[in-house]
């Protein structure tokens, strides 16, 4: 598994902007919770807490996290990550698939996708916590194409969230030729975890209320914009645009 990105990078404008997936691109249906679940009863023998948070989390986070609750020490959780991993994937694409689940791209989404796309003042990229690959397998479940994000940051890069923003900042400089400002950088995203990660740099945040906080939550933790969901394509565009 790389950090790469998802596309060929093909050089647009100056604003980074940044989409979280789970909860703000596309609803999953529960597919990343049961994939890790039954990636780690084949690797580990157990799951540990079935109503552990996993959202506004890395995927790497989660699987410590949950391996530590039933008592695995870190050196034997770093052993077995990257087969835990390759079968989490196998999983993942397997519950996306599954007729008695429907994973959707939220409200929203596809307009605002092309708007933005449209515009040859920003640049489209992911930060997530989902693998590399969990990610391309989310997205083209739903029916977003992964080529869309030129750049981006993912759980593969680094287990903490906070560390993913200058990641995706410093390959728009190496892939793509562009030098971003941190105050050029929109996160957009449904978790205070989100809306909080790109501060180190200056990046702003959007939250959106399609996950499980409140647009009352999101703007607590300093998001500029909230909206309750992505359909208001001119408010949210005029949002990242906007440099207050």
């Amino acid at each position: 598994m790389s950090g790469a990105p998802l596309a060929a990078p093909r050089p647009q404008g100056t604003r980074l902007v940044l989409f979280d997936i789970d909860g703000t691109l596309l609803w999953s249906d529960g597919a990343g919770r049961r994939a890790i679940h039954r990636a780690l009863v084949e690797i580990f023998g157990e799951t540990g807490p079935e109503d552990h948070r996993f959202d506004g989390k890395t995927d790497p986070q989660i699987v410590r996290e949950l391996m530590r609750v039933v008592g695995h020490e870190d050196d034997a959780i770093d052993d077995r990550m990257e087969e835990l991993f390759t079968r989490y994937v196998t999983c993942l694409r397997e519950e996306l698939q599954d007729p008695t689940h429907h994973a959707v791209a939220l409200p929203g989404v596809m307009a605002l996708l092309d708007a933005l796309e449209r515009r040859n003042d920003v640049t489209l990229g992911l930060l997530t916590g989902n693998l590399v690959d969990g990610a391309r397998a989310k997205l083209e479940a739903v029916g977003i194409d992964p080529g869309r994000f030129l750049v981006g940051a993912y759980g593969t890069d680094h287990e903490l969230r906070p560390e993913l923003p200058a990641i995706a900042q410093r390959r728009a400089r190496e892939q793509l030729g562009i030098d971003v400002a941190g105050v050029d950088i929109v996160i957009i995203g449904d978790t205070p975890a989100d809306v909080e990660c790109g501060r180190p740099i200056g990046a702003r945040a959007i939250g959106v209320a399609t996950g499980r906080y409140s647009a009352e939550e999101l703007a607590s933790h300093g998001a500029v914009a909230v909206f309750e969901n992505l359909t208001d394509t001119r408010s949210v565009v005029r949002a990242i645009l906007d440099d207050q």
